[in-house]
């Protein structure tokens, strides 16, 4: 069983490197976690490197506006590294011609890549960063779109890997989702960012560009998100600390406390070994 922690601090010295999920860990959409800001912060004036890794499909640049814009603090992080970011580099080696699945903030993910969004008929591929309008949008609302791509057996990259995020206190679905059912109609998916590696070794890359050579045991993975933050940073090899209290608290939580022995059999029916927990960072 992963250990419970009280602090942040109660671990901070095990390491120089830190990779924080960013939605469900420093906000839920709405508003910052101040308290996780300050960890970060105080881990950094400690003498740590923070990376914040999300599965956001804009550029860093668009998500570093956002977060401030919600309460995260600028002194909480040294660098940001987006799925957008990695999966930038996908779109440019596909075909020009692109049919773009998600909201119109989103669009910055094309940019300076020289592609082309197209209807269904003239797309060479897919490229979907989330739901249109994802507060009403569902996902069975694209089913008759996405078998209509898949008859034309267009690759499809997903600039999201998650399924869901907090909002407040709603869960509301992601690119991830779309990916899932573009599968499950007999169609491959291209995915750069959490879990999979690529997203990873950006934000190893860039934890070395501030701070120099490090090894990998000293770098701890924050997250919430069981198939992409702590699936993605076991099979990297890091040390994962769980906050419990995001997308799959209502596995183990009940009425506002968690639930241990349960929140133990969540984790071992997910084959999950985070090394530490706690319901939220401070």
């Amino acid at each position: 069983m992963a250990q419970r922690i009280q602090s942040f601090r109660d671990i901070a010295t095990h390491y120089d490197v830190v990779l924080c999920d960013v939605w469900g860990v420093l906000h839920n959409g709405v508003e910052a976690f101040s308290y996780a800001s300050e960890a970060l912060a105080e881990a950094r004036a400690a003498g740590l490197t923070v990376v914040l890794i999300t599965n956001s499909p804009r550029p860093h640049p668009g998500v570093k506006v956002q977060i401030r814009g919600l309460g995260v603090t600028d002194a909480s992080y040294d660098r940001i590294v987006t799925s957008g970011d990695v999966t930038r580099a996908l779109i440019a080696k596909g075909p020009k011609k692109i049919y773009f699945i998600g909201a119109e903030k989103d669009l910055a993910l094309l940019d300076g890549l020289g592609v082309e969004p197209v209807g269904l008929e003239e797309a060479g591929i897919v490229v979907c960063a989330g739901l249109r309008e994802d507060e009403k949008d569902t996902v069975e609302d694209y089913r008759a779109e996405l078998t209509a791509l898949a008859a034309r057996d267009l690759p499809f990259i997903c600039a999201n890997p998650d399924l869901v995020v907090e909002r407040g206190h709603r869960l509301i679905p992601c690119a991830g989702a779309l990916a899932k059912l573009y599968e499950e109609l007999g169609r491959a998916s291209q995915i750069a960012g959490k879990p999979h590696r690529p997203i990873y070794e950006k934000s190893i890359a860039e934890a070395e560009d501030v701070r120099g050579a490090f090894d990998l045991s000293r770098v701890i993975a924050i997250g919430d998100g069981m198939p992409t933050d702590v699936r993605g940073a076991e099979a990297f090899g890091l040390d994962v600390l769980y906050i419990s209290g995001g997308i799959h608290a209502q596995e183990y939580v009940e009425a506002g406390r968690t639930d241990e022995a349960r929140l133990e059999r969540f984790l071992a029916q997910e084959n999950a070994h985070p090394k530490w927990w706690m319901p939220r960072l401070q």
